[in-house]
């Protein structure tokens, strides 16, 4: 008897999207710029909440759909999500369980990437710039992450400052470069915060994949396994806690204009650092659920951010 194929069906492309981690982080992203728009500029509700609707397009279909097709294939290749013992981490799953195959990602993944790179010009075409920029930003991000020459996902500091922090700093400020032509102090800071937030939590989820990482081919030597090897176990959570001082920086600069709301997002971080030094590293369920407290804790920042400007 032959056994079935693969197919495209509704619930492995929904295994592939990886939603949770997309609303929690890039949709997170936009909300953090959107709520202030809403909430204290004279905007129509209405134009505001459409542009939110295809930021969130955008990002389900570059951030969902593509980047996770590229990863998928990427990681797939070098070995590393067969060995990897995540439960959030080591890509959707969509491979390693058969529900699609490397045939059927490559292909979505060049047809997305065309999609996406001709309704960029068509943006172009029509004069919205910003929805080009924005869009080309989230291509470049998804393909230098994943897709040789670049896979800087596969180099330490690279894959995160390069094509994550890009994407995801793009995503905050693109509602008011959008509606009001310029990006406002708040908006920036939203962004900045929010980026490395994200890049904080990238930090841990590839913790439970270091070893995997390692052994892969070529060697996936993310920033948690590049000090790992120059500084030791100590060096695991050392990536995470260093974006999170990062965050802590930027909470500086904005007390003194936002204080209510830079205290609050103080108290979401101080929780999250206790997190990252309790967080057993060997335990892979110990570091899933310390994971998921932090996707938490990452949308509470963006929305508290948001309503406090």
């Amino acid at each position: 008897m032959i056994p079935a194929q693969p197919v495209i069906t509704r619930k492995s492309i929904l295994t592939l999207l990886r939603l949770v981690a997309v609303v929690f982080s890039s949709i997170a992203a936009i909300l953090s710029t959107v709520l202030p728009l809403l909430f204290y500029t004279n905007l129509s509700a209405g134009a505001v909440v459409a542009v939110a609707s295809i930021l969130f397009m955008g990002a389900v279909c570059i951030h969902g759909m593509l980047t996770h097709t590229l990863n998928d294939i990427a990681d797939y290749q070098s070995g590393t999500d067969q060995y990897s013992p995540g439960i959030l981490s080591g890509g959707s799953g969509v491979l390693k369980t058969g529900t699609m195959s490397v045939r059927m990602l490559k292909q979505l993944g060049i047809w997305m990437t065309a999609v996406l790179f001709i309704i960029a010009l068509l943006f172009a075409f029509l004069g919205l710039a910003e929805f080009a920029v924005l869009t080309f930003v989230g291509i470049w991000g998804a393909i230098s992450y994943s897709i040789k020459p670049f896979q800087f996902a596969y180099y330490p500091f690279v894959g995160e400052w390069l094509s994550l922090f890009p994407t995801m700093l793009a995503l905050g400020i693109a509602a008011p470069w959008i509606l009001l032509g310029q990006v406002p102090i708040w908006a920036w800071q939203n962004a900045l915060i929010n980026a490395i937030w994200c890049m904080a939590w990238v930090m841990v989820h590839h913790i439970p994949d270091r070893h995997a990482d390692r052994n892969a081919v070529p060697v996936k030597q993310t920033t948690v396994v590049w000090t790992e090897n120059k500084f030791g176990a100590k060096g695991v959570k050392l990536p995470a806690m260093v974006y999170f001082i990062f965050v802590g920086l930027l909470l500086f600069w904005m007390v003194w204009t936002r204080p209510v709301g830079a205290m609050g997002a103080g108290v979401f971080l101080f929780y999250a650092i206790y997190l990252v030094i309790k967080m057993d590293m060997d335990d892979v369920e110990n570091v899933t659920d310390h994971e998921k407290k932090l996707l938490f804790l990452a949308f509470g920042t963006a929305i508290w951010l948001g309503v406090l400007v």
